[in-house]
């Protein structure tokens, strides 16, 4: 495994993340539990949730993956090897079940972090992040931003307020944001400077070779603040797999239990894809690996979350720590990045 640090911090986080969105849905507790046991054996120390996971989102399985994770963590006595993630999710209609209200209030993040807290059966979380912004703007799946009519005031002083309280309190020792703006990062961490509130350490955005809009104005905003990517989607919902290119994909893969999660299987990222598997083989690698290669090595991630439903899938993903890829490999890649750019925003 190759090592980092959370950015502004002296915590050592594992290049590789392991994403648990799986976990209560696709994947038992048994199974699980699995997959935490062979990840921390083999160097992963960086783990990755959220209040609303497993997905989709559904009121009979929320919370179900942080409940997983708890039973873990309790059952090996495992909390201080590890650096723990979660999310409190942003507003959305349909998310009633979670809490009163789906906003950053005051009370709401107390709410949400006190249950994730418990579900987790820890004290404190290494970081917590706001999963999606409460203004409307380009995220999951929007490429360009669009004016639009938005209740939204800026409330960014009482949200960081509000995270300042319980990182004193020390269930939060870092903060982080999700699905973020070259604007929002930027809202962020202007507020935190002037006012000597928490700092944003990370952003935890859509990154593979099928979306690499972070390129676009995040990179920048990663390189000159210091804040580092949480790569999520590098595998582009297994797309970037190969396996729905050859008829391989087993009747329960993600795709095929979940139509409606159709941003990474356009026509165009099918074409896309192929293109990648071609520069794969031609170099003697399986397009898996070079897909999370690719995230690996980019300057400005972090750490690349990476999720799988069985060990082999698991182990291919960790393993991809250990590939480089050659100048020549990353020239070609952006040549079918200059052809089809960004067909998965």
């Amino acid at each position: 495994m190759k090592y980092t640090t959370l950015p502004n911090t002296d915590i050592k986080v594992s290049k590789i993340n392991l994403g648990t969105m799986t976990f209560g849905e696709q994947n038992t507790e048994a199974e699980a539990h699995q997959q935490l046991d062979y990840a921390v054996e083999n160097g992963v120390n960086f783990i990755d949730t959220a209040e609303m996971y497993s997905v989709p989102a559904r009121e009979e399985t929320f919370g179900s993956s942080e409940r997983i994770i708890g039973t873990w963590l309790k059952k090996t006595g495992n909390r201080e090897k590890i650096v723990l993630g979660s999310k409190i999710a942003g507003p959305n209609p349909n998310f009633g079940y979670m809490r009163d209200t789906n906003d950053f209030s005051a009370a709401s993040i107390q709410y949400a972090l006190e249950n994730s807290l418990q579900r987790l059966q820890t004290d404190y979380l290494d970081l917590y992040q706001l999963h999606w912004p409460e203004r409307k703007t380009n995220y999951f799946g929007q490429l360009g931003f669009k004016e639009q009519d938005d209740s939204w005031e800026d409330n960014v002083n009482e949200v960081l307020l509000a995270l300042d309280r319980f990182v004193k309190e020390g269930k939060i020792k870092h903060i982080g944001l999700s699905n973020e703006t070259p604007w929002g990062i930027m809202r962020f961490l202007e507020e935190s400077k002037q006012y000597n509130l928490p700092r944003i350490k990370t952003v935890q955005n859509p990154y593979s070779l099928l979306n690499r809009t972070y390129e676009v104005g995040n990179a920048e905003v990663s390189y000159r603040e210091n804040v580092g990517l949480l790569a999520y989607s590098p595998m582009g919902f297994g797309v970037l797999s190969g396996k729905y290119l050859n008829g391989s994909s087993a009747p329960n893969s993600r795709i095929n239990l979940f139509p409606q999660y159709s941003r990474y299987s356009s026509e165009q990222c099918m074409k896309a894809t192929q293109m990648y598997q071609d520069i794969a083989k031609n170099n003697g690698l399986t397009l898996a690996q070079m897909a999370l290669a690719y995230v690996n090595q980019k300057p400005f991630v972090t750490s690349t979350i990476i999720g799988a439903t069985t060990l082999e899938q698991l182990k291919e993903n960790i393993d991809s720590i250990n590939v480089s890829l050659s100048e020549e490999i990353l020239t070609t890649i952006d040549g079918v990045h200059a052809v089809i750019s960004n067909p998965a925003p």
